[in-house]
């Protein structure tokens, strides 16, 4: 057999030979001679390596399904491009594909990473002035907004979610609206990710179920 073949799958097994004798690596990078390594430590080993080599399979796997798909449907785009000198999707960029039945649909959806610049704390100055002239009973909801949008436990931490929250209040005070065009123009892109979501149907009429790719959500 040959020598550097069982070197190699040896090594696959976590294992290292020193003069001919097998030796596994501990989390110092110290070398334990394998009849040293507990049983239990060993199986435990051996069960990692095992899922992980199926893991990274099926990552390979689902990279490589999402470059294909992300190729396809570009290159469906450019062809309505060039038929029709139009493009799918919004400004934004997000689309749907579907089939003619309506049974199967692909959609691409982009989100943005976005950012704060310097003017959120001119905003939060704002909202801070509003709060300390309104009674201390009053709007106690947004009092609970405010507070969870601008963590005050860690300083610069912020609550994104609570701060779009702020912005679909529908209140008239001056200093408020100016707080909220401060929270607009502190807004900053800094980034953008594409997510591709599959569902079907048995029946035009039924509702859409998805088809996860998400080891999570997988056969729930």
């Amino acid at each position: 057999m040959n020598t550097a073949v069982i070197l190699e799958e040896r090594a696959q097994e976590g294992i290292t030979m020193v003069n001919g004798k097998p030796y596994m690596a501990d989390a110092k990078g110290a070398l334990v001679p394998l009849e040293m390594v507990k049983p239990a430590d060993k199986l435990e080993d051996e069960t990692v390596r095992k899922i992980m080599g199926f893991a990274r399979d099926l990552s390979a796997q689902i990279a490589r399904f999402r470059g294909h798909t992300m190729t396809d449907l570009g290159e469906f785009d450019a062809l309505l491009d060039q038929e029709y000198g139009t493009k799918k999707g919004g400004k934004k960029g997000n689309r749907t594909y579907q089939t003619i039945d309506g049974l199967m649909r692909v959609t691409v959806s982009v989100a943005d990473f976005v950012d704060f610049g310097p003017q959120l704390q001119v905003a939060k100055t704002l909202i801070d002035e509003c709060l300390n002239e309104w009674s201390a009973d009053s709007r106690p909801e947004i009092r609970a907004i405010v507070t969870r949008a601008f963590n005050t436990d860690k300083e610069g931490q912020i609550n994104r979610s609570e701060i779009f929250m702020l912005l679909r209040m529908q209140i008239e005070d001056e200093r408020w609206l100016k707080a909220m065009e401060a929270i607009r123009d502190a807004m900053r892109v800094t980034g953008s990710k594409e997510y591709v979501r599959f569902h079907v149907r048995e029946r035009i009429t039924d509702t859409w179920q998805a088809v996860t790719i998400d080891l999570a959500k997988a056969g729930a």
